[in-house]
């Protein structure tokens, strides 16, 4: 049976400006398209996690204006459960995204709803003690965060922290977070290191994966297993959710049994087929192109 992913995170409607190139502070740039899309780390990486063959459940919360239905909607028919997903009223998360012809992306969030996701309910711990992988990341409250991971330990579910966006981590969170997956800034915060310092990343969480855009990714733990997993090369097109596409695929192979460089290898590859499209939900890949890119 396919593993049960649970995501407790965020979800936004993501507002896309198209450029020849991101504009400097004070500066206005001349767009080429816009596109309005829903997304949301929280969002992106259940849709991402049920498209590549996870049964995904979405903790969270959207607000009570027309984004919010909207967000719903992209979630119900991506085939995610959203039975326990709250509305609050107000207004829903948004993110401004502007990407340039290069594929880089600068990306403002206001939170909104996302902000009101607190105090897990009772019947919101039982979704996640039911899970094969607990799958978080930094877009709502971290001590929602620390709770969900907290009650996903208690019951010997693995969890799963993306700490993106980068903030101050408590050790009450640490001590609950069975992989830790980074990009080579957010490791930098983390560890107050000038270049990505594994082994203080490793006293941390029992494992890490550090992602490296276009070089692949790194896959280390404490026992001393400690491997470079290169990239797939592909023609990128926008590097929105490529990191949701990774980090959802990683759940799920986990969560299928897969070995963790297997796990990791395969993620990639999600990641690949994923900055190949424009956007970010809309773009996450499928199991069936996953398995392309992995192939070739």
């Amino acid at each position: 049976m396919a593993p049960r992913i649970v995501v407790a995170g965020s979800a936004n409607m993501d507002l896309v400006g198209l450029a020849e190139r991101l504009p400097l502070p004070g500066e206005t740039v001349l767009g080429d398209d816009f596109v309005m899309m829903p997304g949301g780390k929280g969002a992106n990486q259940a849709i991402a996690a049920a498209r590549a063959g996870g049964r995904a459940v979405f903790l969270g919360a959207i607000g009570s204006d027309s984004f919010g239905v909207t967000l719903n909607a992209r979630l119900n028919a991506a085939g995610v459960d959203t039975a326990h997903l709250r509305t609050s009223y107000g207004a829903s998360g948004v993110a401004v995204i502007m990407v340039d012809r290069a594929a880089e992306n600068s990306i403002l969030v206001a939170p909104g709803a996302n902000s009101t996701f607190r105090d897990l309910t009772a019947a919101e711990e039982q979704v996640i003690v039911g899970g094969d992988v607990l799958l978080c990341q930094l877009e709502i409250p971290v001590e929602t965060v620390t709770a969900a991971c907290r009650a996903a330990r208690a019951a010997g579910v693995r969890t799963i922290l993306n700490a993106a966006p980068v903030r101050e981590l408590p050790a009450d969170l640490l001590a609950n977070v069975d992989l830790l997956v980074v990009n080579e800034v957010e490791a930098q915060t983390i560890t107050g290191s000038t270049s990505p310092d594994m082994s203080a990343l490793l006293a941390l969480v029992p494992r890490v994966v550090l992602t490296l855009g276009g070089a692949g990714s790194r896959y280390a733990e404490r026992d001393g297993r400690d491997e470079m997993v290169p990239a797939f090369v592909v023609e990128a097109t926008d590097t929105t959710a490529a990191g949701d596409a990774f980090t959802a695929a990683l759940a799920v192979a986990w969560g299928e049994g897969r070995d963790l460089i297997e796990a990791v290898r395969w993620a990639n590859a999600a990641g690949a087929a994923c900055v190949r499209k424009l956007g970010a939900s809309n773009a996450l890949p499928t199991r069936a192109e996953i398995d392309e890119v992995f192939a070739s």
